[in-house]
């Protein structure tokens, strides 16, 4: 046990839901108690249940919730919307107490769980930065030490005196990040606060945090940015409906994690009336994402080569037509456009009534570990678009096999095949 940071045992979490819950004075709660044995006694004379509270006004947000988190290890925390990743930060942040079962927590927490939190409104920035680092138990001396490099960080430093009610969402995330982060927890905790910044400060963070955990503090993540997932977390846990339904390595358990939402990120497929109302001389039938040997895929490895595949129908004759592929990052940045007639052999071609599969290969070692989504659109250049389809395809590049630096810019990260020569004192090339 003495390797571990957090220990989770058996964690559940109850709220009633249908009924307003209202302040009471300290004579109501008097009152109710006075009362509340009464009451009961009269509804089992009554035939009803002994507790008012049905099964219909209670749902459980997390049930037998158990895992380990060994000091100095990144885990990340995945899931659909609901299925109780907030709720279970916020029981190990203190925020509020479980309904059953228990977290040992052993080290000083830091926590990011909306933007702002832990922030007084009426409270500068600096004074924030003060007050937050008194309640992780740091003195002065810590926090004057780390101040300078908090600013920094945030790049706030104009409006580091003015009350951050004032803030825009973005500097507000900024300098609560800045604070959580460098003010030494020896455990950080993250929720999905990030994707509120822009790609830039997305990827500083990442970086921040993959620098918090090699210095060997503890960091949980959680994320709907697979790519990220995979990039920062060594090990990740799933829940599902508040429960606990898969514990390995991050690789494993979001590859699992998306298989199992593959019937929207895997293939796309539509019918006559939906993807042709109006008649369209062309119609898209299907889209899908595949690996190098063709099977459906969400995720990818950096220095892998997916394959996208659109297949389409062309009702008449038509010259010069086009099937393009818009590919677009987490931030709706467009990172590349392709068209089929960039070969040579469809440029200017008459594409005869048919029904017609494309497929192209995404290079390897290109694109950021991430989320991306794919647009397919099929048109005659200036003269007429015949089908569009936006936003169809999902999917995840990991950070499997990527060696690059988390700061690195730009909106692809091609490696590419540099020639290094040395040359000698003399200038002959060794």
């Amino acid at each position: 046990m003495g390797d571990i940071a957090i220990r989770v045992e058996e964690i559940g979490k109850k709220y009633r839901i249908g009924k307003a819950e209202k302040y009471k004075t300290l004579r109501d709660t008097l009152a109710s108690a006075f009362t509340a044995p009464f009451l009961k006694v009269g509804r089992v004379l009554r035939g009803e249940a002994a507790d008012d509270t049905g099964p219909d006004d209670e749902i459980w947000a997390l049930q037998g919730i158990s895992f380990d988190v060994r000091q100095g290890e990144v885990i990340g925390v995945i899931g659909g919307n609901g299925a109780g990743k907030s709720t279970l930060l916020k029981i190990l942040s203190r925020i509020t107490e479980p309904t059953t079962g228990f977290a040992e927590i052993h080290g000083r927490v830091g926590s990011l769980l909306e933007v702002g939190t832990g922030f007084h409104q009426e409270l500068t920035g600096r004074e924030n930065t003060y007050l937050n680092g008194a309640i992780l138990g740091m003195n002065k001396k810590e926090i004057d030490e780390k101040f300078d490099e908090i600013v920094a960080f945030s790049e706030v430093g104009k409006f580091i005196d003015t009350p951050v009610k004032h803030y825009s969402s973005g500097m507000y995330l900024r300098l609560a990040f800045a604070v959580a982060a460098h003010l030494e927890p020896e455990i950080l905790i993250v929720d999905e606060v990030l994707a509120v910044g822009d790609a830039g400060f997305q990827q500083k963070c990442l970086g921040k945090m993959g620098a918090v955990a090699k210095e060997g503090r503890t960091v949980l993540f959680v994320s709907h940015n697979m790519g990220a997932i995979t990039q920062l977390c060594g090990r990740a846990v799933q829940l599902e409906k508040g429960r606990l339904t898969r514990s390995g390595s991050a690789g494993e358990v979001v590859a699992a994690y998306l298989s199992s939402v593959a019937g929207t990120e895997l293939k796309s497929s539509w019918s006559d009336e939906s993807s042709n109302p109006n008649g369209a001389d062309v119609q898209f039938r299907s889209a899908r994402l595949l690996s190098i040997d063709e099977q459906p895929l969400s995720i990818a490895s950096f220095n892998e080569s997916p394959l996208i595949e659109i297949a389409y129908e062309v009702k008449v004759p038509i010259r010069n037509l086009s099937v393009t592929c818009l590919l677009y990052d987490s931030m709706n940045n467009l990172v590349f456009e392709s068209m089929d007639t960039d070969m040579p052999e469809w440029n200017g071609s008459v594409r005869e009534p048919d029904v017609y599969r494309a497929t192209t290969k995404i290079p390897s070692s290109l694109l950021k570990p991430g989320r991306y989504q794919i647009s397919f659109a099929a048109f005659v250049e200036g003269v007429r678009v015949f089908a569009r389809l936006d936003r169809v395809l999902t999917f995840d590049v990991s950070g499997v096999g990527c060696t690059l630096q988390p700061k690195r810019s730009g909106i692809v990260s091609p490696v590419l095949d540099w020639k290094v020569c040395r040359f000698s004192e003399n200038g002959q090339m060794v």
